[in-house]
């Protein structure tokens, strides 16, 4: 079943703390809102599962439309409702990253800048130098604890998140915390850099090709992706034709293989899960296809996501954009 409590706490960072020794370290901070309420984010550094080093992957310059969802809520805790439409973040459909450019680093080792610990560190104690930075931790929350005081920050009552990382396709006993649109993340906003840090964190034991329902893993091939894949990719989109409604918009592909692709059931997805049929037949090796949208598929003007799906199903590519991007009428989207 999915995370019981789902969502996103927004506050300052005020202080941190590493863990080092546990069966199961997490990095500690401590954060308040703006009502003075405090919060733990506890993050996990290691897996209780071989292999233990975590995957991670920092956008020094996040820009994706997430972040505009976010406008509107609330400091402190928010809960979000499960689906597409919000908010939510989902390593598989979201298109929040590139995984093939994850890379695995250990939990805490002797020495500078070498391990996990110092790379959230290092971003994290930047924001607790700046007042004015807010963290965005998505996992799943727990307490208020009435009468428990935290154990690693002292307040009172015990209050924070968990689950900072991927929580789909997981394998063992903790299949049962499978769901989509619930995966966990640390944004760090910095506004007066007008600038965006996001931190991402998954298991190496966790599957990418994942039920859209259930979230459980589809196959025990569902590894993440390579870097060089797919053959087949998004390449562009035009998001914001010119003219009346209804607009005509596209979205065009290109085979960077060396060898014909058989496009044959194979679909384009937007962000709300609406789909679109490619043409069927081969695209021949470095060739581009234009595809018009149709069925209801659309890309929104205030940034979206588009995902291309195999004839099984499964995520081949996907790409997001921003409303900036979207802003100028008849430009073509590159991505």
């Amino acid at each position: 079943m999915p995370l019981k409590a789902y969502g996103v706490l927004i506050g300052r960072a005020v202080d941190t703390r590493r863990e080092a020794g546990a069966d199961t370290p997490h990095y500690q901070i401590h954060l308040t809102d703006d009502q003075g309420t405090h919060f733990r984010a506890a993050v996990n550094v290691k897996s209780q599962e071989k292999p233990s080093d975590l995957l991670y992957l920092v956008s020094e310059d996040f820009r994706h439309p997430v972040t505009d969802r976010l406008q509107g809520l609330t400091g402190g805790w928010n809960t979000l409702p499960p689906g597409p439409g919000g908010p939510n973040l989902d390593f598989v459909r979201g298109n929040l990253f590139d995984p093939a450019r994850m890379r695995p680093l250990p939990p805490d080792v002797s020495g500078p800048d070498n391990d996990l610990a110092d790379l959230l560190d290092h971003y994290v104690r930047r924001a607790v130098g700046d007042s004015e930075a807010r963290l965005y931790v998505f996992g799943e929350r727990w307490g208020p604890e009435s009468n428990v005081r935290d154990k690693v920050f002292g307040f009172l009552p015990g209050n924070g998140v968990h689950d900072v990382h991927m929580n789909q396709g997981n394998s063992g006993r903790f299949a049962q915390d499978d769901g989509v649109w619930q995966d966990g993340g640390l944004l760090l906003h910095f506004p007066a850099q007008s600038r965006w840090v996001g931190i991402f964190l998954a298991f190496q034991s966790q599957q990418w090709h994942t039920d859209d329902v259930t979230g459980h893993a589809l196959d025990p091939d569902g590894a993440r992706p390579e870097p060089g894949d797919p053959s087949v990719r998004i390449v562009a989109a035009l998001v914001n034709p010119s003219g009346p409604d209804p607009e005509p918009e596209t979205v065009t592909l290109i085979n960077a293989s060396p060898a014909p692709v058989d496009l044959t059931g194979w679909s384009l997805v937007d962000r709300l899960g609406h789909t679109c049929p490619v043409p069927p037949g081969p695209l021949g090796a470095g060739l581009c296809l234009t595809v018009p949208l149709a069925d209801g598929a659309q890309l929104g003007n205030h940034g979206g996501e588009v995902t291309l799906l195999d004839a099984d199903g499964r995520k081949v590519h996907g790409v997001s954009y921003t409303a900036q991007q979207a802003a100028r009428e008849g430009w073509t989207v590159v991505f």
